[in-house]
């Protein structure tokens, strides 16, 4: 395949090409991101600085906190940015980039998701060799296991899409350089590397939902012999998990696992895993969990005892 690219940059069709809906799009979205960030930043702040959540599930927690805010701002910025300009440019490089971006972090937070079920199953499951099995030594370990997988999974789908030869035309139908609209603007047959891409991200989403199905199918059936005590409380971490698993793998699973082919839906889809459900995890996890509350209520209160001091 000759790599012949007379394309050096694109232009990105939005979410919206109505002017009036743009400009609505731009404060609604401003302040999505900026609970994104503001969210996951203090879910961040609050297991760094609380000595009572150092248990694995709040380790991994302010990882996928962290992830939500570079994930998200791989494509909501520039979005925003979007809907206030007539002509959505992006250069080839920041194409390339942004699909980059997009992969690893999104693949990252995949593998992150599943460690944290791993570690829900070896909670309930196993509880007394919970202590001996999720060590802070493994916990990192899978942290970054995680990380590396998601450059690995992001590498792979960058390289073969860099290798492709775009001669025109340039408009992508999407708010963010993603794999599927660049295929269809590939100036070769791409069908067999949208089997790859396939095989790659769809297979990558599918195992680990499928694999996050299996355990908590199996958390459940060993809860039957818990306490009802422990039962409310197994249930209610899990449940947490279990919506942020929905929310995220639905609309990522649906994305990734077809081949390549142009859906009005698509775009809203997208929205989903890269917008809403950052937005919607720290309440998910703060809302529902008496100990991430209790531990920023006494962030809050050092802080405001802080603020006083100095000006005393």
């Amino acid at each position: 395949m000759a790599n012949i690219n007379n394309v050096t940059e694109f232009i990105l069709l939005g979410l919206s090409q109505n002017q009036k809906l743009q400009k609505m799009c731009f404060v609604l979205f401003l302040c999505f991101y900026t609970t994104i960030v503001l969210g996951n930043l203090l879910i961040v702040l609050t297991v760094v600085s609380s000595q009572h959540l150092n248990s694995p599930m709040y380790f991994f927690l302010s990882y996928l906190s962290f992830v939500d805010i570079c994930y998200s701002s791989v494509t909501a910025p520039k979005m925003i940015a979007d809907f206030l300009v007539e002509k959505k440019m992006i250069s080839f490089i920041g194409c390339i980039a942004q699909l980059f971006g997009v992969h690893f972090f999104g693949c990252t937070e995949i593998f992150i998701l599943t460690v944290m079920a791993y570690d829900r199953y070896i909670a309930i499951c196993k509880p007394l060799h919970y202590t001996t099995i999720m060590t802070r030594r493994v916990c990192g370990q899978m942290v970054v296991a995680s990380w590396l997988g998601g450059f690995v999974h992001s590498m792979v789908q960058t390289l073969i899409t860099t290798q492709l030869p775009f001669c025109g035309p340039n408009e992508i139908d999407h708010y963010f350089c993603d794999v599927h609209p660049l295929l269809q603007l590939a100036c070769a047959d791409t069908y067999v590397v949208g089997i790859i891409v396939v095989a790659n991200s769809g297979m990558i989403a599918l195992g680990c939902f499928l694999l996050l199905v299996i355990s908590y199918i199996v958390i459940l059936i060993s809860l039957r012999t818990h306490s009802s005590e422990g039962r409310r409380k197994a249930l209610s971490t899990c449940g947490s998990h279990i919506a942020v698993v929905i929310l995220f793998f639905g609309p990522c699973t649906f994305t990734y696992i077809r081949p390549s082919s142009h859906l009005a839906e698509d775009k809203m889809v997208a929205v989903f895993y890269t917008v809403i459900t950052p937005m919607l995890n720290p309440l998910i996890y703060t809302l529902r969990n008496e100990e991430m509350k209790s531990a920023m209520r006494k962030l809050w209160s050092r802080k405001v005892m802080s603020d006083g001091k100095s000006k005393g």
